[in-house]
This record gives structure tokens, sequence and C-alpha cells, in this order.
């Protein structure tokens, strides 16, 4: 346990700042999860509407660094390219 008052005060911002950075990544997952149960079921245009929102929600995480802008940017494109697959597949 921390003994200083810098101390206590760090261990309360990184108990704070990492159940937000929890919070953010979950959110990012289950969005992901929505994507993909869209592309699963050949719903392309919801798969699309769905995409949006994800790339928005992982660019905001990247942007604070609570993801890796890297990882943000291999999201995006993985998802966008499973998308493109099934929309070529249906077409």
């Amino acid at each position: 346990m921390p003994h200083s008052a810098n101390a206590k005060k760090r261990l309360r911002q990184n108990l704070r700042d990492r159940e937000r950075n929890r919070a953010a990544k979950s959110e990012i997952k289950t969005e992901i999860r929505k994507v993909l149960e869209a592309i699963s079921g050949g719903d392309v245009k919801a798969a699309n509407e769905q995409l949006r929102t994800v790339a928005k929600k992982v660019d905001q995480a990247a942007s604070a660094r609570v993801v890796h802008p890297n990882r943000a940017a291999r999201i995006k494109s993985r998802l966008s390219a499973r998308i493109l697959a099934v929309s070529k597949a249906s077409a």
C-alpha cells in the first residue's frame, strides 16, 4: 500500500483509469461482435452500419491511447475485408 500522499493519489488515478480503459475495450469488443454476427448472417448493409460504429469507437480509443493506433487500424481493416468478401460472394 502506498504511504505518501502522491502515491495514494496515483493509486486512485490508476484504478479509475483502469476501469475506464477496460470499459472502452469491452465496448469495442461488443461492437466487433455485432459486426461479425451481421457478417455471419449475410446482412452486408447492417454490417456496414456497425462497421462505422466500430471505426468511431476504435479511433476514439486509439486517440486516447487506450488501444494502440496500429491495432485500431488492424481491426478496421480486417472487418472491412470480411464485409467486402461477403458482399462479393453474395453478388
